[in-house]
């Protein structure tokens, strides 16, 4: 196979930034909700709150906008997308009180969802047919970048220089990512935009609706956990601002070696199988975190098979999801984000009302518990495939 030419690949790399800015952006409350709570005075559930407006918002806007601007050419939806998550972020820095940071993460949840479901087709348009692997691939390291380097990063900013200095990088980062975008990446049209009829076939699809519901289910358990990560490290654990930046760190290391391990183990077991390892990875890590006393050796040990864990669950649901959808592959993945984004805020609104009544131990039993639901919705859906193929066998 010819290699992508040097055009292409630096056409690339500026989508491979958007894709890392969108991604440090929307997660990098988790690891500064403290400084964030400090920079405003909020409360901790307060701050949690600022990661689900922005998932409820991401859930919500990502199909109804496939159905409204669907049919621009991808490029300018990228970039439409990048300066309203930009320009928000700078709002954010900017915000005097609790409700204008609000309104900023709704608008950067309205930019995002512009932005993640058309950078993968706008790079596989860049190359030929049998290089669109490798295209997407590239875009999405910075996905992965975002877990290794944009979170402690983000985390590290937070502590040594304020919450408003780093929403001001974020945006900065966008508004540059836009212009590189503009000046490297050609054109595309865009794609026959999402029918309102189109998107009720695949939310209601039999199969499909308990597979959309693992998804739900394992976002929200792990984020009814992680969410608090920050409050948890600093009340439970007993560590500093530099402990929170050097889980982020962990947490990402940990991600890319699932990531690598998941394209090697995908070519042997069915996306089934992976995901049932994964969510026993998952359970077993919420279980020694519930059991074990809380030293350093064990938080650290525990974020190393979380990450691992949670690298394994999201790429093989990403999977079953194309396996399963047909026809219906590219607005069934927009929802499967949805799912994914509606999972996360609903586990982080959940993370905050348990830890500030309850306390940790009630947030890993909430985990637990959505991890359990994502089961039996995986052991559903796994039922509804199998007539399925026998009737189309």
């Amino acid at each position: 196979m010819r290699a992508i030419p040097q055009p292409a690949v630096l056409a690339l790399r500026a989508l491979s930034l958007a894709y890392f800015v969108q991604a440090t952006g929307a997660l990098s409350v988790v690891g500064s909700l403290a400084a964030i709570a400090s920079q405003w005075q909020l409360s901790d559930a307060q701050a949690a709150l600022l990661i689900t407006v922005f998932g409820v918002t991401f859930a919500l806007a990502a199909p109804v906008l496939q159905i409204v601007v669907g049919h621009l050419p991808r490029r300018r939806q990228v970039l439409i997308g990048l300066a309203v998550f930009s320009m928000a972020a700078l709002v954010f820095a900017v915000a005097p009180d609790y409700r204008a940071l609000l309104l900023a993460r709704i608008a950067m949840g309205l930019g995002a969802a512009l932005i993640g479901p058309v950078l993968g087709a706008l790079a596989a348009g860049l190359v030929e047919q049998r290089q669109q692997g490798s295209a997407i691939a590239m875009v999405l390291l910075g996905l992965s970048l975002a877990g290794l380097v944009g979170m402690p990063l983000a985390a590290w900013m937070a502590h040594i220089w304020g919450a408003r200095v780093l929403f001001l990088a974020v945006g900065a980062a966008g508004l540059l990512a836009a212009a590189l975008i503009r000046f490297a990446v050609p054109a595309q049209p865009g794609d026959r935009a999402v029918s309102p009829a189109t998107l009720v076939r695949a939310l209601s699809d039999p199969v499909l609706l308990p597979a959309y519901l693992v998804v739900f289910f394992i976002a929200g358990g792990v984020y009814a956990t992680y969410a608090f990560i920050a409050p948890i490290i600093r009340d439970v654990f007993h560590g500093g601002a530099q402990t929170v930046s050097a889980a982020m760190a962990v947490l990402g290391l940990a991600g890319v070696l699932g990531n690598l391990f998941v394209v090697r183990a995908a070519r042997r077991y069915s996306a089934d199988a992976m995901l049932v390892a994964g969510m026993g990875l998952l359970a077993l890590d919420l279980v020694l975190l519930a059991l074990a006393p809380p030293t350093m050796a064990l938080l650290f040990g525990v974020l190393l098979l979380w990450a691992f864990a949670t690298d394994i669950v999201w790429p093989s649901q990403q999977r079953r999801i194309v396996e399963l959808s047909g026809q219906l592959r590219g607005v069934a993945l927009a929802v499967t984000a949805s799912f994914v984004f509606a999972g996360i805020a609903f586990g982080s609104a959940l993370a905050g009302l348990l830890y500030a009544r309850y306390g940790y131990q009630a947030n890993l039993c909430a985990s637990l518990a959505l991890l359990l639901l994502a089961g039996a919705s995986l052991m559903l859906s796994a039922r509804r495939v199998l007539p399925c193929a026998q009737g189309g066998s």
